[in-house]
C-alpha cells in the first residue's frame, strides 16, 4: 500500500462540553488534533500506510499526543521529540447564528522552535509516495518556512507527489507574509487544495458572481480560480471545497476538482449538512483525495469520494474522521439515508 507522510503541529484541543461558551464554562474536553494529523488518521482508516511528522515534548502531554494518534495507525516513529510545549486551541462550538471561535495559544511550542536539522527528509521519505502539508506549518514562525521548504525538496528530488491545502490562518501571519512563503512552497506543489476564500486571501486570486453567505456560487467563477492557480504554479490538480454557510449548525458541502492533463472540471453533488463539529472539515477531504488519487480514481469518483468522506467527518466530534472507507463508499454512492445498520 501507498506509503504517505504529513507534515505539522499536532495541537491540544481544550474545548467546553456541549455548546456552551468559554465565559460560562467550568470544565472542558481534552483531545487532539492538527490539520496534517487529520489527513494521516484519515488515510491510515482507510487502509493507507499513513506516518506523521513534527516535533514534540517528551514530557506526558507529548505522549499523549502521539499515542492519540497510534491508536488508530498512524506511523509516529519520525516524529521528533524536544521543546517544552505542546501547542493549544480553544475552541467553542457555534450553535445556529452564533458562530464557532477558536483561540491559539501556540506561540514556542516545539514545532515552532524546531530547527531545520531536527529533520532528515531523504529518511523521512524512504518508500514514500506522497507528501502533505498544509499552509498552517509554515505559518507557525521560527524556521518552518525554511524547513517546509527542505521537505518540498527532498521530497521533489525523490520523485514524491506533493499536495497542499493552502488554508490561510489571518491569526497567524499576513496576507503578505502568506503570499511570499506560499509563492516559494507552491512551486513544488502537484496537488493543491483550496476554498472559497483561501486563494483570494493568499493569492488575490477569487471567484466572480459569488456570495458564501448568502449561498450563492459561481461555478464558472470557480473554475477560474482553479486555472488561474495551476497557470501560476503549474499544478497537476486543484480542489476548491465549496462551502454554503446557512448557519453554525446547517451548511451546504459540495467541491470540484480541475485535472489539469484532462482539461477536466468536475463538481461534486452538494450535502446539506446538519453539523454536529466543523473542525477538521477540510483535512477530512484532503485524506479522501489524497486516497482517491492514489487508488486511481477517475476526476468525477475522486472528488464524489473525498466530499463524501469530508459530509461525514462533519458528523463527528473532535478533529479526527472515525469513518470507514466503507462507509465514505456508501454514502458517495448515493445512500446517504442515515438508516440504522443492523
Amino acid at each position: 500500500m501507498a506509503k504517505v507522510i504529513t507534515f505539522g503541529e499536532l495541537m491540544l484541543r481544550l474545548q467546553p462540553y456541549n455548546y456552551e461558551r468559554f465565559v460560562q464554562c467550568d470544565h472542558v474536553e481534552f483531545t487532539f488534533g492538527g490539520g496534517e494529523a487529520n489527513v494521516a488518521v484519515s488515510l491510515a482508516n482507510y487502509g493507507v500506510d499513513a506516518g506523521f511528522v513534527t516535533k514534540l515534548p517528551s514530557h506526558a502531554i507529548g505522549q499523549s499526543a502521539v499515542n492519540s494518534l497510534r491508536r488508530y495507525g498512524v506511523d509516529t516513529s519520525k516524529i521528533v521529540r524536544g521543546g517544552d510545549r505542546v501547542g493549544i486551541y480553544f475552541n467553542e462550538k457555534g450553535a445556529s447564528q452564533r458562530g464557532s471561535v477558536c483561540i491559539y495559544d501556540r506561540a514556542n511550542s516545539a514545532i515552532a522552535k524546531a530547527e531545520q536539522s531536527d529533520f532528515d527528509w531523504n529518511k523521512i521519505f524512504e518508500g514514500a509516495e506522497w507528501f502533505h502539508f498544509t499552509g498552517i506549518t509554515p505559518a507557525l514562525g521560527g524556521n518552518l518556512v525554511e524547513i517546509c521548504k527542505d521537505a518540498c525538496r527532498a521530497a521533489k528530488a525523490l520523485g514524491v507527489k506533493i499536495s497542499c491545502d493552502l488554508n490561510y490562518r489571518g491569526k497567524l501571519w499576513s496576507r503578505e507574509e502568506a503570499r511570499a512563503a506560499m509563492t516559494e512552497l507552491c512551486q513544488y506543489v502537484d496537488v493543491c487544495i483550496s476554498n472559497e476564500e483561501d486563494a483570494k486571501d493568499v493569492f488575490g486570486i477569487e471567484a466572480e458572481a459569488t456570495d458564501i453567505y448568502g449561498g450563492n456560487l459561481n461555478h464558472e467563477g470557480y473554475k477560474s480560480v482553479a486555472k488561474q492557480l495551476a497557470d501560476r504554479f503549474g499544478f497537476e490538480m486543484v480542489a476548491i471545497t465549496l462551502r454554503e454557510s446557512h448557519s453554525a449548525f446547517d451548511n451546504g458541502w459540495s467541491a470540484m476538482l480541475y485535472n489539469v492533463k484532462n482539461d477536466e472540471y468536475c463538481f461534486s453533488k452538494k450535502y446539506n449538512l446538519h453539523i454536529i463539529d466543523r473542525v477538521g472539515g477540510g483535512d477530512s477531504f484532503g485524506g479522501g483525495l489524497i486516497y482517491s488519487i492514489l487508488n486511481g480514481k477517475d476526476t468525477q469518483s475522486a472528488v464524489e469520494f473525498a466530499v463524501a468522506a469530508s459530509a461525514l467527518k462533519h458528523s463527528i466530534e473532535g478533529d479526527y474522521n472515525m469513518v470507514t472507507l466503507a462507509e465514505v463508499e456508501k454514502l458517495a454512492g448515493g445512500d446517504g439515508s442515515g438508516r440504522i445498520q443492523r
